[in-house]
């Protein structure tokens, strides 16, 4: 949910479509939400990265909990109209569910609390959804319809300034027909619509149907998914019980679960190799040779990406062409090389070539410091100075010198500003990037949690407010046109000419650099499949254990 926005913002610029993206520098990397639920949740006493192995028992007796190390601590909320964190929004695919869901390690689609996928109505703008037979709330009540129409309506209305409503763009209504049956409404076609849906989870209207309510519910949620919440502590982790209530198709194979939290690899490291855990997420990749042979190692490819992010209103960045020449002036594979390990791929596309809709964009960055040399002259640039702001994440720590030192070969020189995404995200006065001073900003963001499909990826940075116009203050034609073809391309029906239509708007996001992608990244996860059956690593953040259960 991806190493930067991770725990800070992972999802931290969601503004789709033409929902005000404003909404989103409130949960940039904030840390009240998490701090509430320190001291709500954490009365218990949260989980220690240095935990023992508890569920264990004497006598090859199965152990009934789950143990894991995350990599990134707990940032937002968990009401899941707004969960932003890297491990909020990997807590709710436990502890919520959607009429549908997608599955964290293939992301196909699947039938969750509806009894099946929904289906459409003759118009193509009426679509229904049957709820599963039985299915309750962890504190024992039914869900019902209204509950579902209900978690739609509250995140789409306006006032909430919910995250997941730039999700959404092309709902008009959601109404229970009956106690079982949710009808929708839409304002246009959409063929995603099955899978587009599952952003929403589904949360009880006794819980949530006033300000006061939903505030008590961020810090203490109540879903209908395998899991419940017992604890929660911004700084060391999570602690979960099975949902004794789902009678859902992911039901928990364990009785209790263990997330502890850090952001130091050594310590990941350290409780995987001691066996304090069964599974830790993003280990280093400096440290995975140490790994291989002693617990199980897999690398995937990644749409989490390392991104550049430009004050277009500044000159010179307001000329796309000194843009394009800081991209020409990376030696990328050098990059993946020195700095990943080789963990990492030019990117040649805004999407990564593992998703099933990348289409190589018509410009690719490959390394041309002459071309780069050429361009900032085309543009009158000489002497270009500017201090490079850069979050705290790890993979962009150990990246951000060598691009200063290959900048300085094409006669650029920057220097660098590094603060956690807090810090880089606050709203104005405090953020970095919304200063007037700010000029360029490498960071990293991995949205896919919410869904990998071109659509959801492209409104994610590209299109309502907040990332475009409010951070790399960037207007005019190109940003409208691309609101414009990602409108038209949710609208069409034919997949051939959708593919075309987002071909467009990937060529026209390359050629502009406004905010464009230099790498993607290979996410690392390791685990213990002596100790953990059913477990499969995801190729975005966070760790998933709804198909797990811990071996004797």
């Amino acid at each position: 949910m991806n190493p930067d926005q991770a725990s800070k913002t992972l999802l931290d610029p969601a503004g789709l479509s033409g929902v005000s993206r404003r909404k989103f520098l409130k949960f940039s990397g904030t840390l009240s939400a998490a701090a509430v639920i320190t001291g709500a949740l954490a009365a218990c006493g949260g989980p220690s990265s240095t935990n023992s192995d508890s569920g264990a028992a004497a006598g090859g007796t199965v152990p009934d909990t789950i143990e894991a190390t995350l990599a990134f601590t707990l940032s937002s909320g968990l009401d899941p109209m707004n969960a932003s964190s890297a491990v909020g929004t990997a807590a709710n695919q436990h502890l919520f569910e959607g009429l549908v869901d997608l599955d964290p390690i293939t992301r196909e689609p699947y039938a969750a609390l509806a009894k099946a996928l929904p289906e459409m109505g003759a118009d193509g703008l009426t679509w229904t959804a049957t709820l599963r037979d039985g299915a309750k709330f962890s504190d024992g009540t039914p869900v019902t319809a209204e509950d579902v129409a209900w978690s739609f309506t509250r995140a789409l209305d306006p006032a909430n300034k919910a995250l997941m409503a730039a999700f959404l763009p092309f709902i008009d209504s959601v109404s229970a027909k009956d106690a079982t049956t949710v009808e929708f409404k839409l304002k246009s076609p959409f063929a995603l619509f099955p899978q587009r849906i599952a952003v929403i989870k589904i949360v009880p209207k006794k819980l949530t149907g006033d300000a006061a309510a939903a505030k008590a519910f961020d810090t203490k949620p109540v879903g209908s998914g395998p899991w419940k919440l017992d604890s929660a502590d911004a700084t060391t982790g999570l602690r979960f019980s099975v949902n004794e209530n789902y009678n859902g198709p992911r039901k928990a194979s364990a009785k209790k679960m263990v997330w502890n939290t850090t952001t130091e690899g050594a310590t990941r490291i350290a409780d995987i190799q001691g066996g304090r855990v069964q599974a830790v997420e993003a280990v280093p990749y400096i440290n995975v040779a140490q790994l291989e042979g002693k617990v199980d190692v897999e690398a995937r490819q990644a749409f989490n990406q390392l991104f550049l992010l430009f004050n277009c209103s500044a000159k010179p960045f307001d000329d796309k062409r000194v843009r394009q020449a800081l991209h020409y002036a990376l030696d990328k594979d050098a990059i993946v090389t020195t700095a990943l390990q080789g963990y990492g791929t030019p990117a040649k596309s805004y999407l990564d070539q593992d998703n099933k809709d990348f289409q190589e964009a018509a410009t690719v960055y490959g390394y041309d410091p002459e071309k780069a040399k050429a361009l900032l002259a085309e543009a009158g640039v000489k002497d270009l100075s500017f201090e490079l702001v850069t979050t705290n994440t790890q993979f962009i720590v150990d990246i951000a010198p060598l691009m200063v030192d290959q900048w300085k070969k094409v006669g650029v020189n920057a220097t660098l500003n590094t603060a956690p995404s807090a810090s880089v995200y606050a709203p104005a006065p405090d953020g970095l990037v919304s200063k007037d001073s700010f000029r360029v900003l490498a960071a990293s963001g991995d949205p896919t949690v919410f869904g990998p499909d071109a659509d959801l990826l492209l409104r994610w940075y590209f299109a309502g407010e907040t990332w475009p116009k409010g951070r790399a203050r960037w207007t005019g034609a190109a940003p409208e046109k691309i609101a414009g073809l990602l409108d038209q391309a949710a609208a069409e029906q034919d997949p051939a000419k959708q593919k075309l239509l987002w071909k467009q708007v990937l060529d026209l996001v390359a050629d502009e650099a406004a905010i464009y992608t230099v790498l993607h990244t290979k996410i690392v996860t390791a685990w213990e499949s002596k100790k953990l059956d059913g477990f499969k690593p995801a190729a975005t953040t966070g760790l998933y254990f709804l198909d797990a259960k811990r071996k004797a």
